[in-house]
């Protein structure tokens, strides 16, 4: 039998124990789960009734140097990843952290920074939608040049719908100092991270954000974003977590043709037959009306093609773990390093600096001024430490 990667889990919420489970029913063949750790007793005598033959802790440092594992995945508050993959690393440990990577890019920086000088170890992110065969290959099409350079992006993504119960759960959600946020840093990571990755990076953002806007939270529950790539093209990010009957629309306009994504499910991609530019000159003064008329043929001009595959949401962590469990095991290349969790953070701090000064704000923002105006937010909740 080949070799599997001794893992442990940090944390048994309900990610964590979901990972629990589906790692103990040998769905990722390369990993063997040997031990999870919890600070809460009635989660650790949870893991014990559930999982009998795994080591159970107390405390993550002591199972860091037991010797019982060499890889973790921390499922853990936001504002812990970057600490904990730090002493994972310095112990010689592999480390997959959750997303988002933290909740300010300073503290992720610092983890990206020691990550770089430990370049033995296998350090990736919990970004499962990068194997979501759909938006892989939308990726592909972007990176080809199919669709030509990009014009226009939007995403309208409100269907991460929750009631006032869900953030009454625990004192730490939806705070500043607790959760580092709301929409942006709990709901829709993914979203953030897949528009970069298939769209490119921004240069900067202007971003309006309701702050508690159809709940009683502190944090942000809509926000409208938009981004400038350079070059005339613009993108849009919309998203909230209080329409009962949300949307999910994403949108790639280049000068070459267009994609269409919808529910994040299915995809209509349309490839012009010469680029807009071409099909503009073309065009007679006669026939400017032909392109909005009955005359107007299609077929003339673009084909269209529908993209969708069986699975479109979900699903795709175990993948996730073979892949991590395969770069240690024979350097199979990542399909998220962990290094690339700062950009999704980073727009993140972006939206909320713009929405909070009202201003636009480059993604080379000033991060000591970032986390100022975040300290200022905690210490008005009065509830947790401020951080460095």
């Amino acid at each position: 039998m080949s070799r599997k990667v001794r893992l442990g889990i940090v944390g048994f919420g309900n990610q964590g124990s979901n990972y629990a489970r589906f790692l103990a029913e040998g769905k990722v063949p390369n990993i063997e789960l040997v031990a999870i750790t919890d600070t809460d007793p009635s989660r650790r005598e949870l893991i014990a009734e559930r999982h009998p033959d795994l080591t159970v802790f107390d405390d993550y440092l002591t199972m860091l140097d037991s010797g019982d594992v060499e890889a973790v995945v921390t499922t853990v508050p936001h504002y812990l990843h970057p600490q904990m993959g730090i002493q994972a690393l310095e112990r010689g440990i592999h480390v997959l952290i959750e997303k988002p990577a933290g909740v300010y890019t300073k503290q992720v920086r610092e983890l990206n920074e020691f990550a770089a000088s430990k370049p033995e170890l296998t350090f990736a992110i919990m970004f499962n939608q990068r194997t979501n065969p759909l938006f892989r290959r939308l990726k592909e099409i972007v990176s080809s040049g199919e669709i030509g350079a990009i014009r226009r992006t939007n995403w309208l993504i409100t269907t991460w719908y929750r009631p006032q119960a869900y953030y009454n759960q625990s004192a730490w959600r939806a705070t500043w100092g607790g959760e580092g946020g709301g929409v942006l840093v709990n709901q829709a990571p993914h979203n953030l991270d897949l528009w970069q990755w298939i769209c490119g990076v921004p240069k900067s953002v202007f971003a309006k954000a309701g702050f508690g806007f159809r709940r009683d939270i502190d944090v942000e529950d809509e926000v409208v974003a938009v981004v400038d790539y350079g070059d005339g093209a613009t993108g849009t990010f919309t998203t909230a977590t209080h329409e009962i009957v949300g949307t999910d629309r994403f949108e790639i306009s280049g000068d070459k043709g267009k994609i269409v994504v919808e529910g994040s499910k299915t995809a209509v991609v349309t490839r012009y037959r010469s680029s807009e530019q071409e099909i503009n000159a073309s065009i007679p003064t006669e026939d400017i009306w032909k392109m909005t008329s009955a005359e107007f043929n299609p077929d003339e001009y673009y084909t269209q093609e529908t993209v969708e595959f069986d699975s479109a949401w979900g699903g795709q962590h175990a993948t996730v773990f073979e892949n991590f469990a395969a770069n240690i095991l024979d350097g199979t290349p990542l399909i998220a390093p962990g290094s690339d969790g700062i950009l999704g953070v980073r727009l993140a701090n972006a939206i909320h600096l713009s929405a909070w000064t009202g201003k636009e704000v480059p993604m080379d923002f000033d991060e000591d001024e970032f986390l100022a105006l975040l300290n200022k937010k905690i210490a008005e909740e009065g509830k947790f430490p401020q951080r460095s």
